[in-house]
């Protein structure tokens, strides 16, 4: 099976099974599929006849010896050509040449010979490397190719590159992406561990050969993922060998200057140029290199056709080439400290504690990469002579392959670690690193053990650092939904030896305890820790700034519904993970900032901060971080009624989240929501119920504390009032305990729901919630207030009073796009006796979200400074906005847009 190529495989199957002839050129780097792609053709030949050749470096030299090859087995049929033909094809075959006035006719003569040949049946032709052989044979092909569409005459070709293309149709081969290259290491060797398999797919690099020769390689303890895995294809394997008979047959000088490019990481293209120049020559050398494709050059330097081409190139050359070049990059590269050490590294011959420690030294901030970092603090820990030293080196070279979005990598590293343990201290270290990637990754229940055990054997000389395991074996606690267990954490917190009050740990400490007394339902208690909390976090500086402690804080602020401040600390841990490049914290930070976002009804912002979420989560295979982003964007689909997109995310993360985990709460939140917008009361109802079962600290209290609003008006409507009220009871112990006044318009518009219906009580609480509700946020919970208070003034008989309710409702939910909710206000509308028209919207598709808070401030008359200072935007920034306002509603002042938006 040809895995990743279906688009090509089609499209030869359609020049197959087409009335007339055709001719397409396959080129990609060595080892792509391309021999692969003609064999698959030849097998689905079918009745037609077929010849097959292949060009030869060895007959480059040899004019048309390709052709000859592939036109030997149909010579006999030469005799029906003309004469002039015949003999000018004979004399070429026969390699007497053919001088420049007579090619036509040989080109013609070979057209002829493949037409007569194809009289009795179809025709098949495939030539594999067509560009290695001698140029003569790839110029009369091409020609060939150009004039097959009145013929059954069907031409293959294969190549590098697409210089022989020539008007011929072509495809390039690119390499295999994730999946595909997983299941051809599966077709390869069935079996293999998943984590070896990721391993293979990225030291592979989606070249179908690389895979191949990397698994053949593989002993039994790798196969098993006892053992180290390789770093690169072997130099032995297939593609080892075709990348060293091109590079025979470079030029010398161009060979070594192929080799400088192909060892030199440095982005700066003058270091080549000086290298080249130390060797004696120039990086003009590089022509036939680039001729043959193996690279290309530009202004920004040299490129290799993939990471693996580059790879190819150094490791086939001898070893004393190697060297020399490094050697070379070295002397070129005297101002840079750490890519220098590196060249110096790649060449030494045993223990150099004194370049170890200078990789290490050189390596700490991070300036070159995180991949960078990891890569000398490996060959620091090969240089080490303290077993302990070079333990600790590799647990910081998986460190910085982890930050920089590299977990297989990282793991790979972790492995190096010998099996008797070094020191605690590493052990321990090493311990929080696994858990912490297993938390991110793919076991959050596997690494609350892994941490809580690597946090035990620290915590008497760390306690900085067993605070940050402990943080984070409390999180994976609360992903999988055994909230039960936090109290263990707690414990564990408490136990720590006190060595000070940094504000880092200090943050920690009270985190924590706050989380762990909220579970408790002892907000009293917890408020003021989780407080404590995002005050310090707001007050971190120097080395405590991190996006760990930041990320901590954001929570704590969360916890206590303090949504601008907890806002202000996960959008700086985002920048400060951006600008570090660290991958392994960006994913989380984007999740806490989306989390701010919703509470503060910036749904838009919300699934921006998502989908980058979850792209970065992707890109550095934190699994279960995706599924969270993916929960996330589901529910604020749902709330738009965007059942598409909602159920297209629920379908993305399928059956791969655990049932009580915090992505599989997610899914069924959005699933309720759904059922909300159709009227399956019943059905939301017991989706709602079901994330968590009170008083066993079992499922996901948070989330349908989060969810408690739409578990009410679910319940309400089909009359399971028990299940609503003890919900409820814990949403209002939780936001009774906050200054959040959002958090209690949602709790008084629950009671209002739950009273009976047509009393006083119900008409107090709407009429609660609507005061409560902020003007400058959440515009989208106050139109659902407006909506379902409506809805009661109606059913209550009091059209007259319900219809404000509802022309706000609908016009809010029209301005954010909501346009099921609208129709549902709309319906309310009719049913009130007011005649309306679906909900229309205003010039140009309406207002953004930021345009919308904007507008309803302005119009409530706040001043353009005001709207800055509220929305922590600049004066500039709030005009350019009014004026598109302005623009988009079609009004003139501030009178006409309050009166737009009622």
């Amino acid at each position: 099976m040809l895995r990743g190529r279906d688009h090509e495989c089609r499209a030869i199957r359609r020049l197959l099974d087409g009335p007339d002839g055709g001719a397409l050129l396959v080129h990609g780097e060595p080892g792509s599929g391309r021999s692969a792609l003609l064999a698959h053709a030849r097998h689905h030949a079918g009745d037609r006849a077929v010849l097959t050749a292949a060009g030869l470096a060895d007959e480059v030299t040899l004019p048309y010896a390709g052709l000859q090859r592939l036109l030997d087995p149909v010579l006999d049929r030469a005799a029906t050509l003309p004469e002039r033909q015949r003999r000018v094809l004979r004399r070429a075959l026969a390699g007497g040449g053919c001088p420049a006035d007579e090619r036509l006719a040989l080109s013609m003569a070979v057209l002829g010979l493949l037409a007569a040949d194809a009289h009795d049946r179809p025709l098949l032709c495939t030539m594999d490397d067509v560009d290695s052989g001698d140029r003569q044979t790839a110029e009369t092909l091409a020609f060939v190719a150009r004039r097959l569409h009145r013929l059954p005459v069907t031409l293959l070709l294969a190549a590098d590159t697409d210089a022989a293309a020539g008007g011929i149709p072509v495809h390039r081969l690119r390499p295999l992406d994730e999946r595909n290259s997983r299941a051809a290491l599966a077709d390869r060797c069935p079996g293999l561990p998943a984590p070896v398999t990721a391993v293979l797919a990225t030291v592979g690099g989606g070249n179908p050969q690389a895979l191949a020769d990397l698994v053949d390689v593989l002993t039994p303890g790798q196969r098993q993922g006892e053992e180290p895995l390789p770093a690169a294809p072997p130099a032995g394997g297939a593609l080892g060998s075709a990348y060293r008979a091109r590079l025979d047959r470079l030029p010398p000088d161009s060979r070594q200057v192929l080799l400088l490019a192909a060892l030199d990481g440095d982005d700066d293209p003058a270091t080549l140029v000086r290298a080249a120049r130390a060797a004696g020559t120039t990086v003009d050398a590089l022509a036939p290199a680039e001729a043959a494709g193996l690279v290309r050059t530009g202004p920004a330097g040299v490129t290799f056709p993939s990471p693996v081409a580059r790879t190819m190139v150094q490791v086939v050359v001898p070893f004393a080439e190697r060297r020399a070049a490094h050697l070379l990059l070295a002397r070129a590269l005297d101002g840079r400290r750490l890519r220098r050490a590196l060249h110096l590294a790649a060449v030494a011959d045993g223990p150099d504690p004194r370049l170890a420690a200078e990789l290490e030294t050189a390596a700490a901030d991070g300036g070159d990469g995180w991949a960078t970092a990891a890569a000398a603090l490996r060959h620091a820990a090969d240089l080490s002579d303290d077993p302990v030293q070079a333990a600790a080196r590799l647990v910081t070279a998986a460190r910085y392959a982890w930050r920089g979005g590299d977990p297989d990598t990282a793991r790979q590293v972790l492995r190096r670690l010998p099996s008797t343990p070094a020191h605690p201290v590493v052990t321990a270290a090493a311990g929080l690193l696994r858990g912490e990637m297993q938390l991110r990754c793919d076991a959050p229940a596997a690494a609350v053990t892994t941490l809580l055990a690597a946090t035990e054997a620290i915590a008497a000389t760390d306690r900085a650092e067993a605070l940050l395991g402990l943080v984070r074996a409390g999180e994976a606690i609360c992903f999988s939904g055994d909230h039960y267990r936090y109290a263990d954490v707690a414990r564990r917190m408490s136990a720590l030896p006190r060595d000070g009050h940094p504000p880092g740990a200090e943050l920690m400490t009270a985190l924590i305890a706050g989380v762990a007394a909220t579970l408790r339902g002892e907000h009293e208690q917890g408020g003021p820790l989780l407080r404590r909390a995002v005050v310090l976090g707001g007050r971190l500086t120097g080395d405590a700034l991190t996006p760990t402690e930041l990320t901590g804080a954001a929570v704590a602020g969360l916890l206590v519904a303090v949504d601008a401040a907890a806002h202000r600390l996960a959008d700086r841990a985002v920048d400060l993970a951006r600008a570090a490049g660290d991958l392994s914290q960006l994913p989380r930070a984007l999740e806490l900032r989306a989390m701010t976002e919703y509470w503060l009804g910036r749904h838009d912002a919300a699934a921006d901060s998502c989908r980058e979420g979850l792209r970065v989560a992707r890109a550095s295979g934190q699994h279960t971080c995706a599924a969270v982003h993916l929960g996330l964007l589901a529910v604020l689909a749902a709330l738009r009624a965007d059942r598409d997109t909602s159920l297209r995310h629920v379908a993305e993360i399928g059956d791969t989240a655990a049932p009580g985990s915090r992505p599989y709460a997610l899914t069924r939140w959005a699933l309720a929501v759904l059922d909300l917008a159709d009227g399956r009361y019943a059905d939301a109802a017991d989706r709602l119920t079901s994330l968590a079962r009170p008083g066993t600290g079992r499922g996901q209290v948070l989330v349908q504390v989060m969810a408690t609003p739409h578990l009410v008006e679910a319940a309400a409507h089909v009359g399971h009032h028990p299940q609503a009220r003890a919900a409820l009871a814990v949403f209002d112990r939780w936001a009774g305990s906050t200054a959040s006044p959002s958090r209690r318009a949602l709790s008084a518009r629950c009671h209002a729901l739950l009273a009976p219906r047509g009393s006083a009580e119900a008409e107090e609480q709407f009429r609660r919630a609507l005061r409560l509700h902020p003007a400058d946020s959440a515009t989208f919970e106050r139109a659902r207030t407006e909506l379902l208070f409506g809805r009661e003034l109606r059913h209550s008989r009091r059209p007259r009073d319900a219809r404000p309710h509802l022309h706000r409702a609908r016009q809010t939910f029209t301005l954010l796009g909501a346009d099921t909710w609208a129709e549902q206000a709309t319906a309310e509308l009719r049913a009130a006796g007011e005649s309306v028209g679906a909900p229309t919207r205003p010039a140009a598709h309406l207002l953004t979200g930021q345009q919308l808070r904007i507008a309803h401030l302005v119009a409530s008359g706040a001043t353009n400074r005001e709207v800055a200072t509220q929305l922590f935007l600049s004066t500039r920034t709030v005009d350019h906005h009014l004026r598109n306002i302005f623009h988009r509603l079609g009004v003139r002042s501030r009178t006409e847009l309050a009166r737009v938006l009622g």
